[in-house]
């Protein structure tokens, strides 16, 4: 499942992105609203909206990183199950062998039994003609 593999950590990268963009957003406007504060500044409504539009787009990068989180999550139940369905199925599979394998081995004592050779595996052909 390496494709799945790669999307995670592509999906890691992403998410680790975009909590640094809310990261700086929140750090930018702490220092605006200090230095704001420090000069008694008044926010006109322009300034205002830009203001909520940092609030804004940090919250669509939080619900994209929610987002993420559940993609990843979706990923990593799809990979248990396939690992434990691989396992199931090579457990069936080395269980088909072994009673193949019975099933050859009594076919074939079999046609020895047929032919006369049942019990005597070990011995020498010591078959006598008179």
């Amino acid at each position: 499942m390496n494709i799945l593999s790669s999307i995670k950590e592509l999906l890691t990268h992403i998410k680790e992105v975009e909590e640094d963009t809310i990261k700086m957003s929140q750090d930018s406007m702490l220092m605006l609203s200090e230095f704001m504060e420090k000069n008694s500044i008044e926010l006109d409504d322009t300034a205002m909206q830009a203001v909520q539009y940092q609030d804004i787009i940090s919250q669509q990068l939080t619900a994209t990183i929610e987002a993420i989180d559940s993609v990843q999550k979706s990923i990593e139940i799809f990979e248990n199950a396939y690992d434990s369905d691989e396992k199931i199925a090579s457990d069936s599979i080395d269980k088909l062998h072994s009673k193949l394998s019975k099933t050859l081995q009594r076919a074939k004592d079999r046609r020895d039994a047929f032919s006369g050779k049942l019990g005597h595996e070990d011995e020498t052909d010591e078959i006598e003609f008179f």
